[in-house]
């Protein structure tokens, strides 16, 4: 039975202290706000309606499914629940239907459809595809979910260096075949601001 692709674009709710807090205090929480509804708005228009793939928004706060005029109407969303990051990703991959699940932030500027297909492709003959930012973390996880949901994301060290290193040995310690793909910038400070709107 062939089973769905379902890619899922993390989302906060776009407000002033709750999004890009650390670019926030670079460049001004208007701007980063600014940035955040931007990026996000165009990799929805970008990613989200692919007929290779399902696509639902995973939102934040969970009452934020119900906001009106912010998320495109003709998109699932479902709520992300409590935790942190990784507690979130990990219920998503658990309760979500059957087939691969590719998870994506929706503030990277730079993923493309080709970037998605190119991460369910390595789910055809890998457990697990992780995408690695230039900071140490990464902008896509996904999971096979085949013959079963692996547990990833114990102890790791999430918003440092270490994120995407704790995951893959996460990921390689119970003995699952890890696929690596494209470097992305993910825009976190001033600094990575800056660079990205040069290379516009």
């Amino acid at each position: 039975m062939q089973l769905d692709p379902q890619l899922v674009i993390m989302a906060k709710r776009p407000q002033i202290g709750r999004v890009k807090t650390r670019l926030a205090s670079d460049i001004g929480a208007a701007e980063a706000l600014r940035f955040f509804r931007s990026a996000s708005a165009s990799l929805i228009r970008r990613v989200a309606r692919d007929p290779r793939w399902q696509t639902v928004i995973a939102v934040a706060p969970d009452e934020a499914t119900h906001d009106r005029g912010i998320w495109p109407a003709d998109i699932p969303r479902v709520p992300q629940g409590g935790g942190d990051l990784g507690a979130r990703m990990g219920r998503l991959f658990r309760e979500l239907p059957p087939g691969p699940v590719v998870i994506i932030g929706a503030d990277i500027p730079g993923i493309t459809r080709a970037h998605v297909a190119c991460a369910f492709a390595a789910l055809g003959n890998r457990d697990a595809v992780l995408g690695p930012a230039d900071d140490g973390g990464y902008w896509l996880v996904g999971l096979r979910r085949r013959p079963r949901v692996a547990e990833i994301f114990g102890n790791v060290r999430w918003s440092s260096e270490h994120t995407f290193g704790d995951t893959a040995e996460n990921i390689r310690s119970q003995a699952l075949s890890l696929a690596v793909i494209g470097t992305l910038a993910d825009i976190d400070t001033g600094d990575d601001f800056r660079k990205w709107r040069r290379g516009r």
